[in-house]
């Protein structure tokens, strides 16, 4: 089956006449003269190498950022699922890797961390015995180190929340902070953290703890109804921290920054990562948008301008490239 512009006839060029739809809905003719049938214009087919080229990869890829599902973004721009599935990946590797170029010796004097929790393709608790160490299913944690005045996205780990990834964490912060400048961490009271950061960067900043304690569920709690706060004690762990700046405020609020930019990390929906692959490569993606597209309310230039790492705005074109 052959295409042709307007209704006339590839083969002899003469007038045809509509002849029905094909299966996949473009119209069909037939020419009056040689009785040949053809279709119209297919539209052309996405290829991912050239999204840069196509507006449609750019507009899925910032679907994506706004919080929209695989499948609206599917509708919207005509791409099939995995073929975006695939985009985004592309995508993700390639921010990961700016970033690890572009955010280094950066000076900070205030960083916080914080866990943000999510899961792929089943909860932990509802894991089988034969998957009980598999890494790539289940309780999925996004590890994040932020610069309090600059709110920059210094560093970031994906996966399980243990004493590895705190040491992968840690030893990217050490890359992304200048060795001239120390500062103040603060994280909430996870143990992993105090051996990773006093084996990764215990020499250039002066650690504290905010421990949190919450309340135990009551019997006729709801299932998804939030813990009763009880108190936070803030805990000199090593150094000189100023008690007045012991604080996880501003890595907890953008922890709801990403909840809302991600449609991943919604809670109570089914749209959750299936594939361990995917979800990194979207936190990937959303942590550079936020550094260096995206506009921030309070500083009103991105996080990267204020830290002196860029000096305009960037699109996403250009984070991309």
């Amino acid at each position: 089956m052959t295409t042709a512009s307007g209704t006339n006839c590839p083969k002899c060029g003469n007038t045809s006449k509509r002849f029905g739809r094909h299966a996949n809905g473009l119209q069909r003719y037939r020419c009056l003269s040689c009785r040949k049938t053809f279709t119209e214009d297919h539209e052309p087919s996405f290829r991912t190498e050239d999204y840069l080229r196509d507006p449609r990869g750019l507009t899925a890829i910032q679907l994506l950022l706004e919080g929209c599902s695989i499948r609206t973004a599917e509708r919207m721009t005509g791409i099939r699922p995995a073929t975006i599935c695939k985009l985004l990946v592309i995508a993700g590797d390639h921010c990961e890797k700016l970033m690890a170029t572009l955010i280094q010796n950066v000076p900070a004097t205030e960083v916080q961390a914080d866990e943000a929790w999510g899961f792929i393709a089943k909860k932990e608790r509802n894991k089988g015995p034969e998957e009980a160490h598999n890494d790539s299913i289940g309780d999925c944690y996004t590890w994040i180190c932020l610069e309090r005045n600059t709110k920059l996205v210094l560093s970031y780990s994906v996966g399980r929340r243990t004493l590895a990834h705190a040491m992968e964490l840690m030893l990217k912060l050490r890359r992304a902070t200048s060795p001239d400048q120390r500062f103040q961490l603060t994280t909430d009271g996870l143990r992993a953290y105090v051996a990773a950061v006093d084996e990764m960067i215990g020499d250039r900043c002066d650690f504290a703890q905010l421990v949190k304690t919450y309340a135990l569920p009551t019997p006729d709690e709801r299932r998804y109804s939030p813990p009763d706060f009880v108190s936070a004690v803030p805990v000199r762990i090593s150094g000189d921290p100023d008690p007045k700046r012991i604080s996880t405020s501003h890595v907890e609020r953008f922890n709801l920054t990403l909840r809302m930019g991600i449609r991943r990390m919604t809670r109570l929906t089914n749209g959750f990562s299936k594939k361990l692959e995917n979800h990194r490569a979207a936190i990937s993606l959303s942590i550079a948008y936020y550094n260096f597209c995206r506009i921030h309310q309070t500083l009103r230039v991105t996080p990267a301008m204020e830290a002196g790492i860029t000096d305009h705005l960037w699109n996403i074109a250009e984070l991309l490239s």
